[in-house]
């Protein structure tokens, strides 16, 4: 039997408590801001209407159990934020280089309202693309492309930084510590353009500066080679900024097929990371240069060249222990060529099915907008069920920091069946607070058995220094216990603090 039969017979077969949601879990969702895919909407340049539409899209998504936003910052050597490096984006203001009227910095603002509802803020970059559409996109005079041209190279209808370049690869770097000085974003992302997709019967005209590095190596080991060295230097250069701050990479589905390297999965994609986009993700994860791993798995289980199920298999497999966060192609579920994605059991199979891997830590969808039809219900099935119960994102061993200290707990008052508290957070946290959890488990039953169920994650507060909260101690004929913790912007938690065993009898 192929593995793609084995594993759909064997969710047919196994209860429904094996693909139970765990409480802590990376739920997130791509802003593609390029050609406003997602925001802000096109030809809308008011930025009081963009900030309304991006709450509308923030609670859209808190509604649906999300706890993070990957919101393409830097979509084509532009900025969605005021920048000495690089000019306004089109996208924002419909000339590049025109600031938005009145003025507003954008990410700031994203990164505030993300924030208050307790959801991470993951900055998503392009590395390499500088022009998005040659003779059609708006090129500001002080655009990198104007300053230094010699550093790009046309392929297609784009203009991309010459990644054997090396004043290019340290001025994205440059962009990168940037970002992360200026702007308290929980991480950088990129996702799969590097070396670009090839086009048929063309080759990336990097030949000059190939024979120009005199480099020993092969020309593909080459490309490599200086795909590596900007991810280590973006990793080095965030991590000297902000230990905190995360590195991920949203690559293709396909690191390598197995017809060309027994390491490779069992897939027949045309084009993969390693052979044509020269991104060997699977050695930055090995080297620990990235803290986490995005593979775009958006075809559909039992595809008869990628199949979900099998790469899904071998991602699993190959994390080094790093994060591994799922990318799904929801958007598909509105494309008429993509009959798989008709099926409405496609999204739910998918996550039951990544639920059985304790190496896998979550989800990321692509992308926003396609949540605004409701595709197939899945808005329902998330809110309802899949994501009924909030979770905590899930933190990173390998980060240097501790968890913050348990919060000081006091009782406001105390009256029959109702209680105030008031919570506090030590004062010698080495990590700031993010937020607080309130659990509420059953008065009657020991917490170390409920304590990891989300079932039991009464409420997240998001008010760091400190709030008072009135709760119930019965509902009905159950009555029960509440404790409290504070978790830090690292997402360590700190220890458990009960309530109501403060309360005087």
């Amino acid at each position: 039997m192929k593995l793609s039969s084995r594993i759909l017979f064997a969710l047919l077969l196994l209860p429904a408590f094996v693909f139970a949601q765990s409480k802590y879990e990376f739920r997130g969702v791509w802003i593609a801001t390029v050609a406003n895919i997602d925001w802000p909407k096109g030809g809308v340049t008011d930025p009081e209407q963009q900030r309304a539409d991006f709450i509308r899209i923030l609670d859209q998504h808190q509604r649906n159990g999300m706890n993070a936003m990957i919101v393409q910052v830097r979509p084509a050597a532009d900025a969605f934020y005021p920048s000495s490096y690089e000019p306004w984006s089109e996208w924002l203001t419909g000339q590049q280089g025109k600031p938005p009227v009145p003025y507003w910095d954008p990410l700031s603002f994203m990164i505030e309202e993300t924030h208050k509802r307790g959801m991470e803020f993951h900055a998503w970059l392009n590395p390499y693309r500088a022009v998005q559409t040659i003779g059609k996109s708006s090129i500001a005079p002080a655009h990198i492309t104007k300053i230094r041209p010699q550093w790009f190279l046309t392929y297609g209808d784009k203009k991309y930084f010459d990644p054997g370049n090396k004043e290019a690869q340290q001025f994205v770097v440059q962009v990168v510590r940037d970002i992360v000085e200026r702007y308290p974003v929980d991480a950088i992302h990129m996702d799969d353009y590097f070396y670009p997709y090839r086009i048929a019967g063309k080759e990336f005209p990097d030949q000059d500066s190939y024979i120009r590095s005199k480099s020993p190596l092969s020309k593909d080991d080459w490309r490599r080679s200086n795909v590596d060295s900007i991810i280590v230097a973006i990793s080095k250069s965030i991590k000297e900024v902000n230990k905190e701050v995360r590195f991920g990479i949203s690559p293709f589905s396909v690191w390598r097929n197995k017809d060309k390297d027994e390491r490779g999965s069992d897939s027949r994609a045309g084009q993969t990371n390693y052979d044509d986009l020269y991104a060997d993700i699977l050695l930055w994860l090995e080297k620990g240069w990235i803290d986490y791993v995005t593979p775009q798995l958006y075809l559909e289980m039992g595809h008869d060249k990628i199949a979900y199920e099998k790469l899904l298999d071998w991602w699993s497999r190959n994390g080094y222990g790093k994060h591994i966060y799922i990318g799904h192609g929801i958007y598909r579920a509105t494309d008429k060529n993509a009959s798989g994605w008709k099926n409405t059991r496609e999204l739910p199979n998918q996550l039951q099915l990544l639920r059985g891997y304790p190496q896998v830590q979550g989800s990321v969808y692509f992308s926003s907008k396609s949540f605004d039809a409701n595709p197939n219900g899945w808005n329902d099935s998330l809110r309802n069920n899949y994501y009924r119960y909030r979770a905590l994102l899930p933190p990173m061993s390998w980060i240097p920091g501790q968890a913050p200290l348990a919060p000081g707990v006091s009782i406001v008052k105390a009256r029959a069946e109702t209680l105030r508290f008031a919570v506090q957070p030590a004062t010698t946290n080495s990590s700031p607070i993010k937020y607080y959890v309130v659990y509420r488990f059953p008065a009657a039953r020991s917490i170390g058995t409920l304590v990891n169920n989300p079932e039991y994650i009464h409420e997240i507060v998001v008010k760091p220094k400190g709030f008072e909260q009135a709760i119930s101690l019965r509902d009905g004929t159950n009555r029960y216990q509440f404790y409290v913790s504070a978790v830090g912007t690292n997402n360590r938690e700190s220890e458990l603090v009960p309530v109501t065993a403060l309360v005087k009898e």
